[in-house]
């Protein structure tokens, strides 16, 4: 029975083999183990080095200065460390966001209201994009903070965040832009962008799961309270002993990313559109997010007149998801969905297609194929749906 096709990418990513072999180097007797930390022996020298190459590896890929690159456990724990970070030295006490952020951006939010933040939640339009003049519209002299991901994770549309950034630098507002999905899909260059903040991570960009960081502009510089204390690693600002294989990993990812961006794109931007070809001849087809831009590899696309749980249940060969993969458990349709006012039933029909670095083209056409067998039989209750 041959392996289901994966076309998950936006959940995450299998680990580069070459990012893997380098990581496993890091582990054993005979690799390189040391405590990044230790600075009184050769194992700790060339670990600190491996972390440093990595940080600039990671810091070429923006266009930062490594310094401004903070190591942490992944996009979650730097949402958290850039918005509560900031909250709490802040004098300001509002916080503009929008609903459909990534739920480590949204309950961070909810959890910072219950702090006394009062915080705007801005509605999206109908492809889910937010548009910078409803964010002019709703700063304030004390907004403290913005946050706005950069490519949804869920719809894959892409934000202007040169545009809204530049909107909060004029208010003296900080920006944060949650970067998970676009990091090394899209340019962004810090140096011509005024973002204060973006949260990465390696498990979306075929490095580690675990492994992520937050960019922390110096220049207007951001004062930025740590979460955990102990040891002042990160410059202060995030303690706890380094994991040098993670780092490593998430380091070469990037350079890779940085390297092969255009080639890449231009590769699975031409699988997607195949898929989405295929699946436009299926009546009751809705691309959600419409024509908005995109990332090259993700498409949402609900099948009107089909029970959505019953449709992935049929796919059992092929690996998709609904939304995002923090909220899989849900039996609710899609936040994001419903946030830019899709019904709950094409919400509850719709499937989130995300295509990678090692997805084939007969992979997307036997998809294609599967696809159209089981939205079709599930339209036809008289019909048997084939799983094989």
């Amino acid at each position: 029975m041959r392996n289901p096709v994966y076309l998950d990418y936006a959940a995450t990513t299998p680990v580069d083999r070459d990012v893997a072999k380098a990581m496993a180097a890091c582990l054993d007797i005979d690799g390189n183990f040391g405590n990044p930390a230790s600075r009184s022996h050769v194992y700790g020298w060339n670990a600190e080095e491996a972390v440093e190459i990595a940080r600039a590896q990671l810091a070429m890929l923006i266009g930062a200065d490594a310094r401004e690159v903070i190591w942490t456990s992944g996009a979650t724990e730097s949402n958290n460390l850039a918005l509560k970070g900031v909250a709490r030295s802040a004098t300001r006490r509002h916080i503009v966001t929008s609903p459909i952020e990534h739920k480590a951006v949204v309950d961070t939010c909810k959890f910072l209201e219950t702090e006394g933040f009062e915080i705007t939640w801005l509605t999206p339009s109908a492809d889910g994009i937010t548009r910078p003049e409803s964010l002019r519209t709703a700063l304030r002299p004390d907004t403290l903070i913005a946050s706005i991901m950069h490519a949804n994770n869920e719809l894959g549309v892409v934000n202007d965040i040169a545009a809204l950034g530049a909107i909060c630098r004029a208010n003296g507002t900080l920006f944060h832009t949650d970067a998970a999905q676009s990091i090394g899909k899209v340019m962004i260059d810090v140096r011509t962008m005024p973002v204060d903040l973006i949260s990465i991570s390696a498990h979306k960009i075929y490095g580690p799961k675990g492994a992520g960081a937050l960019y922390v502009r110096r220049e207007p510089p951001v004062r930025l309270s740590p979460l955990l204390h102990g040891g002042g690693h990160e410059f202060g600002m995030r303690s706890g002993t380094l994991a040098t294989h993670q780092i490593l990993g998430l380091g070469l990812a990037a350079e890779f990313m940085r390297e092969r961006m255009v080639e890449e794109n231009e590769r699975i931007l031409g699988l997607r559109n195949r898929l989405l070809a295929h699946l436009r001849q299926l009546p009751g087809t809705v691309l959600h997010g419409g024509d908005a831009p995109r990332l090259p590899g993700i498409v949402n696309v609900g099948f009107a007149g089909v029970d959505g749980e019953t449709l992935l249940n049929a796919l059992d060969d092929v690996a998709v998801s609904s939304g995002s993969a923090c909220t899989s458990a849900s039996v609710e349709p899609s936040f994001v969905l419903r946030g830019i006012g899709v019904p709950d039933d094409l919400a509850h029909a719709s499937i989130r297609f995300s295509v990678g670095r090692y997805t084939t083209t007969e992979e997307i056409d036997y998809a294609a194929r599967r696809v159209t067998e089981v939205v079709t039989a599930l339209r036809s209750p008289h019909d048997a749906i084939d799983t094989n």
